[in-house]
């Protein structure tokens, strides 16, 4: 009896537990798994990034090239250029220049009088010794470079730039042997004072070289604007005509010469012009210099002496 009456008592305490606390809570549903998604490949940092395949350069072919040139452009000593103990080279653009050095001996590079030092540079400054000075003053003040290697068997470059060129220099040591000293001269320069030269005399010859002054007839009048470049004179020898103008009328621009014939038309006359002269081949009563567009300037020659030419084509 008592045993029949023990599962009674749990029943009745679970119905009493149900009826404080509820109903118990349904089991939750099993959750859906994800989709499979792959993992990304881990990076390797070993592996190198991808570059593009470099660019081939023959360089042994350019270093040819700029070897051969470098041989043709180089001016070696020679017995023909010494004057004394100075080795002169003619001086050229572009040229390299071997100087021959040795220990404790010290090589003078001398440059143009005049002619004032910017800049040094040496491929080797370690193992020569470059230093500069000067002698003489005023317009005959020289500039002078002197190096000295420290041993034998050495080879650099000196790069000199002036006021007025750059230089190129081959610099050898040699065990003994050195150049006491090294110079240039300038046929450049030594052109353009020829010219000047030239130049010079031309405008101090006479124009009318040779003929009589008793020949020469300065009978002429000159009217008209007065532009700069206005004639000072002109005169005849019988046969030329010469108009002489101010000092640098060779730098500005020259007016053309025009001939006035009997009926008052201009003609364009041929004429040359010698320093601050212009030689006319004929004889004229009238011409005029023209210059200018819109606001053109004309100064007018006249022959007023009522001569008759003695020889010559005139108007």
């Amino acid at each position: 009896m008592i045993r029949h009456l023990l599962p009674m008592a749990g029943l009745m305490l679970g119905a009493a537990a149900y009826a404080q606390t509820g109903p118990l809570p349904a089991t939750p549903p099993a959750a859906t798994p994800p989709a499979y998604v792959a993992a990304p490949a881990p990076t390797r940092i070993s592996d190198p990034l991808p570059v593009a395949p470099p660019r081939t350069y023959r360089l042994p072919v350019a270093a040819r090239r700029v070897a051969q040139a470098n041989r043709n452009a180089t001016r070696e000593p020679s017995v023909a250029g010494y004057r004394n103990a100075v080795q002169i080279y003619p001086y050229a653009e572009g040229a390299l220049y071997r100087v021959l050095a040795a220990p404790e001996r010290v090589t003078d590079i001398a440059l143009q009088p005049g002619e004032a030092l910017v800049a040094i540079a040496a491929g080797d400054t370690t193992r020569w010794t470059i230093g500069d000075t000067s002698s003489g003053s005023g317009e005959g003040k020289r500039t002078h470079i002197l190096l000295k290697p420290f041993s034998a068997g050495l080879a650099t470059n000196l790069v000199v730039t002036t006021n007025r060129r750059s230089y190129h220099l081959e610099l050898a040591s040699t065990p003994a042997t050195a150049m006491a000293a090294v110079s240039w001269t300038y046929p450049a320069d030594a052109l353009i004072a020829l010219r000047r030269e030239t130049a010079a005399a031309e405008a101090a010859r006479p124009v009318a070289a040779g003929v009589p002054l008793e020949a020469l007839r300065f009978a002429y009048r000159i009217s008209g604007d007065n532009p700069a470049w206005r004639p000072l004179r002109a005169f005849d020898d019988g046969r030329q005509t010469f108009i002489e103008f101010p000092d640098g009328i060779e730098q500005d621009e020259a007016p053309p010469l025009f001939v006035i014939g009997p009926d008052g038309a201009a003609e364009l006359v041929n004429y040359r012009m010698a320093g601050r002269f212009y030689i006319v081949d004929r004889l004229f009563s009238a011409a005029e210099l023209r210059l200018g567009g819109k606001k053109q300037r004309i100064v007018r020659i006249a022959r007023d002496d009522g001569r008759k030419p003695r020889g010559g084509r005139h108007d």
